[in-house]
């Protein structure tokens, strides 16, 4: 029953879009002649490089196998945008294809949140952990960001090459175990982004630990922890670690720390203290 509903639906928003796509944006005429709005059956078919009967079936809710190529054709055909392409896969039944890469660029209004969270260290980043944002207070934390180049500001590079980050994390051994399995996920995830595999030759060639724990073949994926940070001006300090993701762009997380509460604070001046322990 629940496939017969999801097809029916399928071929419900397939026909709505179909009737709400301009004919002559199509490339074709108009015509006094037409006796429903939008598309005809076989114009889309023709479109999409379809039989009209295939394509009839499918938005007659047939009990019929669709590939990942034809929705596509289809999302193509009709100019989806990616909010209706992705519910098209979804009322398929199938997987959304791995997106292309996209720009470093952070929407402004992301960039201005990230600022406006300070004291509380907070930061942008990609699927290869990339800093594409960050504020003050991140920046602080590893002992400045600016002056790095653009490949140095990720955080794998900070953590397995940089000698700021073997310090900066209490148990940092299980820090790094982690982000090689974020990464082995991300590069199954995006095989087509070349940022990945620039980001793991890199890693292998400057750093053995890296290597050593590559070869486990771990994975692991992010959830909300606690932190246990040696900050260069505060000493230790604990933050809860929390990842959004941005609802524009599903390839750009924004991670914030917020104090734990029995071991940091926002002292007066606007930075974290640590608290007696």
């Amino acid at each position: 029953m629940p496939e017969l509903v999801q097809r029916t639906e399928l071929g419900a928003f397939l026909r709505a879009r179909r009737e709400a796509t301009d004919p002559a944006s199509a490339g074709f005429a108009p015509g006094p002649r037409r006796r429903t709005p939008g598309l005809r059956r076989e114009e889309l078919a023709q479109l999409a490089s379809l039989s009209v009967t295939w394509y009839t079936w499918i938005e007659q809710g047939r009990d019929i196998s669709i590939s990942h190529q034809v929705v596509e054709s289809l999302a193509r055909a009709l100019r989806l945008s990616p909010s209706e392409r992705a519910h098209l896969f979804t009322l398929a039944g199938l997987a959304l294809p791995p997106a292309p890469p996209k720009p470093r660029c952070v929407d402004p209004l992301l960039s201005r949140l990230v600022r406006e969270l300070h004291p509380k260290p907070a930061y942008v980043v990609n699927p290869w952990w990339d800093l594409l944002a960050y504020n003050d207070a991140y920046a602080e934390l590893l002992g400045g960001l600016d002056q790095r180049t653009e490949r140095e500001r990720n955080i794998l590079w900070l953590t397995f090459v940089e000698a700021r980050g073997p310090g900066l994390f209490v148990d940092w051994a299980a820090e790094a175990r982690a982000l090689a399995g974020r990464l082995r996920v991300a590069l199954a995830r995006h095989p087509d982004d070349p940022r990945g595999r620039e980001l793991l030759h890199g890693l292998e060639e400057a750093s053995e630990t890296f290597r050593e724990l590559w070869a486990e073949q771990s994975v692991s994926g992010f959830s909300p922890a606690r932190k246990e940070l040696r900050h260069p001006r505060h000493g230790r300090v604990d933050l809860d670690c929390l990842k959004l993701m941005d609802a524009q762009n599903e390839q750009q997380s924004l991670i914030v720390f917020l104090p734990a509460e029995e071991t940091a604070e926002i002292a007066p001046t606007g930075h974290l203290a640590a608290l007696p322990r």
